[in-house]
């Protein structure tokens, strides 16, 4: 009889499949409060040498994130992947991409991670998948109204010869949303729907198989201790099916791929899930929705435990409309008792450091473009009254690889080098997103900056400045002014202080431009958006500040964290 060979990466999956990891139950309440950290694994640490970031350098890098002081970290894409568009392309949801480590890999940092305190939340991408999915693949070869295509929106062309799309909805990266297949004869077939990129097909949510698939995926995960799932473009999911054009203005529900209604009933099933498992399981949704009471749809106690909040991170460095925003926000999670979340970037955002310091500090893709002028001193001074506005601010902060370090957008990598697609589909106008995801740098004077492995001849994947020496996590340890020192203290305070976190919000009456509020147990905090210095209110203690008092008043773009009498 034939002996199979258990690979270690075989023995780690058998193990877990039969002893499921069990996050930390001490607090189930955790993810109201969480500091979450977001890693882009390509840009994190290279473990290997090769130039590309993986589980060994997270993994290494691990006593880092623990004395930074995070809870959780969540992970972009770490799947196999062609990589059309950093990951969001996914060929198979139960593996992990050869580059970055494998299954068993995977499992152990999760374990490793958790006896530090820190929990893991992996990235679900359910509107589409790669076209180098087994199911796509399966779909092109079976043809016209076959099985396999009833997952994805395959539709014959409009006109005499189907040569016009069947319709003209516009896509996420900018271009058409629809690919034309060629039939095994080589004439052309039928289209194919994709909100992003051709290499991107969009699901049938309406079938079965694509819902039953998905569950499967995040019990999958759960079994091996991750402790949340942060769902890609969470409003995309379910489609009209007769595909009509976008109204000028669409009802509520009426868009015809945006946040339809039917859509919920996908989230039900989801948290019934999560909520089958022992700790505290959550969603985190990606919902980018200008409508509150829709967005707080996604928020009732049935669905999604947090969504993110971009309308903060898009706001312009303004006093007026970043109160606006956190009064709009904390008055749409209101209703269904969820926190709010806090976040200044991510992997697709331009960095604080380099928005801030910009004329136009807000931030919309539209509007993406080279050579824009900044002025990085005051971006970074900005940057550093801003983490500790979001960081007082009440419910969980999300933080990106790199704001910790006070990272500048990188705006001159050559254009050969170049991946992100947004790029490529605005026919070279938009930038794209890669300057936000160059590699982080750790020690040394010199590229790779510790990002490799010592003794390592590899290229980083995309280049660092020669310029960051000064920003690496060695150089930042050893001055207590840094940015990195900044953040570390800040989110001691955040973790120790029983006012911070979850809870309310009392805005305190200021001067103009000044943003004011008392988070109760004398915890205050002031933020200094005006042209001049302020004075600050009367209080026993400064915990923190962005930037020195001046005479006891608070310089312009700063922030104060006071105790005051209670």
């Amino acid at each position: 009889m034939d002996t199979a060979v258990l690979t270690d990466n075989d023995a780690q999956r058998a193990v877990s499949d039969t002893t499921p990891v069990v996050p930390s139950t001490a607090d189930p309440l955790w993810w109201r409060s969480a500091i979450i950290y977001q890693i882009y694994i390509r840009s994190f640490a290279d473990g290997n040498g090769d130039g590309t970031g993986d589980l060994a350098g997270v993994r290494a890098h691990l006593a880092y994130l623990a004395d930074l002081g995070v809870d959780a970290l969540w992970f972009t894409p770490w799947y196999p992947s062609p990589l059309a568009d950093g990951g969001y392309d996914v060929s198979d949801y139960r593996a992990i991409h050869p580059a970055f480590g494998d299954l068993g890999q995977a499992e152990v940092l999760i374990r490793e991670a958790l006896a530090l305190g820190i929990r893991t939340i992996i990235d679900i991408v359910p509107n589409h998948i790669s076209d180098q999915h087994e199911w796509f693949q399966a779909a092109l070869a079976a043809g016209p109204g076959s099985p396999e295509r009833e997952r994805f929106w395959f539709r014959p062309g409009l006109g005499d010869n189907g040569d016009e799309m069947p319709n003209h909805w516009v896509s996420n990266f900018q271009g058409d949303t629809w690919t034309r297949t060629t039939n095994p004869d080589g004439t052309p077939g039928e289209w194919y729907l994709h909100l992003f990129t051709p290499e991107q097909p969009d699901l049938n949510w309406n079938h079965p198989d694509v819902r039953r698939e998905h569950e499967e995926v995040l019990r999958f995960w759960f079994d091996r201790g991750v402790a949340g799932v942060r769902i890609d473009s969470a409003a995309l999911l379910i489609k009209d099916p007769t595909l009509p054009e976008v109204p000028e203005n669409p009802l509520p529900g009426e868009h015809p791929n945006t946040d339809r209604d039917e859509v919920h009933d996908v989230y039900r099933a989801w948290r019934a899930i999560a909520d089958s498992y022992q700790g505290a399981r959550v969603l985190v949704g990606e919902v980018w929705m200008p409508d509150a009471a829709r967005f707080a749809n996604y928020l009732r106690p049935d669905e999604m435990h947090t969504a993110f909040n971009f309308d903060f991170m898009a706001r312009p460095w303004n006093a007026a409309e970043l109160r606006e925003s956190v009064d709009s926000m904390l008055a749409a999670h209101a209703p269904v008792d969820a926190p709010s979340t806090w976040v200044l970037s991510n992997h697709d955002v331009t960095r604080p450091v380099t928005r801030y310091g910009r004329e136009d500090s807000s931030f919309a893709f539209a509007t993406k473009r080279f050579n824009v002028p900044t002025d990085l001193e005051l971006g970074e001074r900005r940057a550093r009254a801003a983490a500790l506005l979001t960081a007082a601010l009440p419910g969980s902060l999300y933080l990106y690889q790199g704001d910790e370090l006070g990272l500048p957008e990188v705006e001159d990598i050559p254009r050969d080098l170049l991946q992100d697609p947004m790029h490529f589909r605005s026919g070279g106008v938009d930038p794209g997103r890669d300057g936000c995801r160059v590699p982080l740098p750790w020690s040394g004077s010199t590229t790779p900056f510790g990002f490799s492995p010592a003794g390592s001849t590899a290229t980083p994947w995309l280049p660092q400045p020669a310029s960051w020496a000064h920003l690496t996590v060695e150089s930042q340890l050893l001055d207590p002014h840094s940015m990195l020192s900044l953040y570390r203290a800040a989110l001691s305070i955040r973790r120790s202080h029983p006012a911070l976190g979850d809870g309310s919000l009392t805005w305190i009456e200021s001067e103009p431009n000044v943003l004011a509020f008392d988070r109760g147990m004398g915890f205050v905090c002031v933020t200094n958006l005006s042209d001049s210095a302020v004075a600050l209110p009367t209080f026993t203690k400064l915990l923190l500040a962005s930037s020195p008092l001046a005479d006891g008043l608070l310089l312009p773009d700063s922030t104060a964290w006071l105790r005051t009498q209670h």
